[in-house]
């Protein structure tokens, strides 16, 4: 792995767009990509299937074709989901180098691995595969992303130690209350580098019940919620480097403000931190707006925009503004129109049972 790594990674999943979610709005992150890059940050974490395919795209287009390839590092993944045969591997990877405009990929990730999918790598060979195209130079280093028990994680990771690195979603709220530590715990057990993803557990951590965040306030007055929460992450041993998932240029310029002078946090604010989560009222349903659960409802219902506003009514009470933005969810994409067939849970990281939880967001409206 690259000897020095800064604490904070773009992520790609949520970039700023215009409409859909396919039309991201490519002026807005050029600015954001040269910012991040002035401030000496330069990993950039992507997939095939991020804003319908369309982010490999957009960093071809705002990073790629318009800095040096030495300064900036590029992570991106093989949709496991996908892969059927060994042939799929090299297509799907190809298919990245052309959208990436690029003859290498710095990180490569095998993506959402759980048990299933282990199963499908296996069959596959994937594991080969990883390690074939880092000796033909198509990928420095190779690596898997994790969304399941600690059981499972081990038995990779012993299996597979010519994996490099691992990526774990992490954040001081499923630690302290989750399976994250055990899984934290697994990789420092095998020695692998961790890179972190939603450790703002897709942006509930950057706003919090109104105790909580006077309690943060008025410990570093001129630091963001959300920065307690990246700087949770970027504090532990054995981490690489810290996703943050940018949706404007704003978040960019807080992000980088937390880790250009980087401060771990301090016993005091690790015991701040215990204090506001049993005080606190915690995430409703624990969505992180991955928003993989889309490409697999039959109803094309807004499944993270419903779990945002039913979240935010939880933790605020206010009925009329969460009835506001429910209503101007677009007709026919609303939780009332689930089915309960269930095809949406099999893409979910979380495990979340979407039909009972759109069942009761429903009930907002």
């Amino acid at each position: 792995m690259d000897a020095y790594m800064p604490k904070l990674g773009f992520g790609a999943m949520r970039l700023p767009f215009n409409g859909s979610e396919s039309n991201i709005d490519l002026e807005h992150v050029k600015r954001m990509v040269d910012l991040f890059l002035s401030k000496g940050f330069k990993y950039f974490d992507t997939a095939y299937v991020y804003h319908n395919g369309q982010s490999e795209i957009a960093l071809k287009e705002t990073l790629i074709k318009r800095h040096p390839r030495a300064s900036y590092w590029i992570a991106t993944k093989m949709p496991m989901w996908s892969v059927r045969n060994v042939k799929d591997l090299d297509r799907i990877f190809n298919e990245q180098l052309k959208k990436l405009g690029v003859d290498y990929i710095d990180y490569y990730l095998l993506h959402a691995m759980d048990s299933g999918r282990e199963d499908t790598a296996l069959k596959v060979k994937a594991y080969e595969f990883g390690e074939r195209i880092k000796r033909e130079g198509k990928a420095r280093f190779v690596g898997f992303s994790f969304h399941d028990s600690a059981d499972v994680l081990e038995r990779i990771l012993k299996n597979h130690p010519q994996m490099d690195f691992v990526q774990l979603q992490i954040n001081y709220l499923d630690v302290k209350e989750g399976s994250a530590g055990k899984l934290y715990d697994q990789a420092i057990k095998y020695n692998k580098p961790i890179i972190i993803m939603e450790p703002v557990k897709g942006g509930s951590l950057a706003k919090l019940d109104k105790a909580a965040e006077t309690a943060l306030k008025a410990a570093r007055p001129n630091d963001s919620i959300a920065s307690w929460a990246l700087r949770y992450c970027a504090s532990l041993p054995g981490v690489y480097t810290t996703l943050s998932g940018m949706s404007n240029i704003q978040q960019v310029e807080d992000n980088v403000k937390t880790f250009e002078n980087f401060e771990p946090l301090t016993e005091d604010e690790q015991k701040l931190i215990d204090i506001v989560l049993r005080a606190g009222k915690g995430t409703a349903v624990p969505c992180t707006a991955c928003r993989y659960c889309l490409e697999a409802c039959p109803q094309d219902i807004a499944i993270p925009d419903v779990f945002t506003i039913y979240n935010e009514y939880m933790r605020a009470g206010d009925k009329e503004a969460a009835v506001s933005s429910y209503r101007a969810i677009s007709q026919g994409h609303t939780a009332e129109n689930c089915i309960a067939c269930g095809a949406c849970m099999e893409h979910c990281p979380q495990g979340i049972k979407i039909p009972d939880a759109l069942a009761e967001a429903a009930k907002i409206a």
